[in-house]
């Protein structure tokens, strides 16, 4: 008999410790994966969308600023083609219908790219949740791309493969510059959309 009530103490003491431990186990909090560095990757695909954005925003500064001077809406796009097809982009009979709707394709496929060096700037070097923090920083990446595309890439390198330098010489440098700053601004302003922020549960937010 005695045998038998120390059996069951037992077995009551495991039990309690049993139900002390799955308490303890539903009072402590799930683990929750959350980057402890800086989260590249994270800011690259989010300035990769961004990016768009931004580019639709620039082609749309270029689209009203032709049309206040008279030009073709797209004239961005149609001097911009100038790359891939040369000086046949700019010829008065030039079919450009589908021309520059794809035109309009790869000027927002490479505002996507260009985005990215843009969101991982921001995220890096604009600490502070200041927006005007975050449109000078924009302002200086955009007029660095600018400088880099126009001046150290396209000024040699179309004239090498087309034989002409039209970008260069037929868009203004102020229009390019402002092209480049309205795309930076964009990514200034849209940076929240994309900003990294750590996922917490109901019971960890005060």
């Amino acid at each position: 008999m005695e045998t038998t009530r120390d059996q069951k103490l037992q077995e009551l003491n495991e039990l309690r410790q049993r139900v002390a431990a799955l308490e303890r186990d539903v009072e402590t909090p799930p683990h929750h994966w959350q980057a402890r560095e800086f989260y590249s990757a994270y800011f690259a695909t989010t300035g990769f969308v961004l990016g768009m954005f931004a580019a639709m925003a620039s082609l749309l500064f270029n689209v009203v600023g032709s049309l206040l001077v008279g030009q073709h809406p797209l004239r961005l796009i149609q001097v911009y083609l100038t790359f891939p097809l040369g000086e046949r982009a700019l010829t008065p009979n030039f079919d450009t219908g589908v021309a520059l709707a794809l035109g309009c394709i790869a000027y927002m496929t490479t505002g996507a790219f260009l985005g990215i060096p843009f969101q991982l700037g921001l995220a890096r070097f604009s600490k502070t949740d200041s927006l005007v923090s975050r449109l000078i920083w924009a302002s200086v990446f955009g007029l660095v791309v600018w400088v880099v595309n126009f001046y150290v890439l396209l000024s040699w390198l179309q004239p090498l493969l087309f034989g002409g330098n039209w970008i260069v010489e037929l868009i203004p440098w102020w229009v390019a510059a402002l092209t480049h700053l309205v795309f930076g601004w964009t990514m200034a302003l849209a940076y929240p959309l994309g900003a990294y922020t750590p996922y917490r549960r109901q019971t960890e937010q005060v």
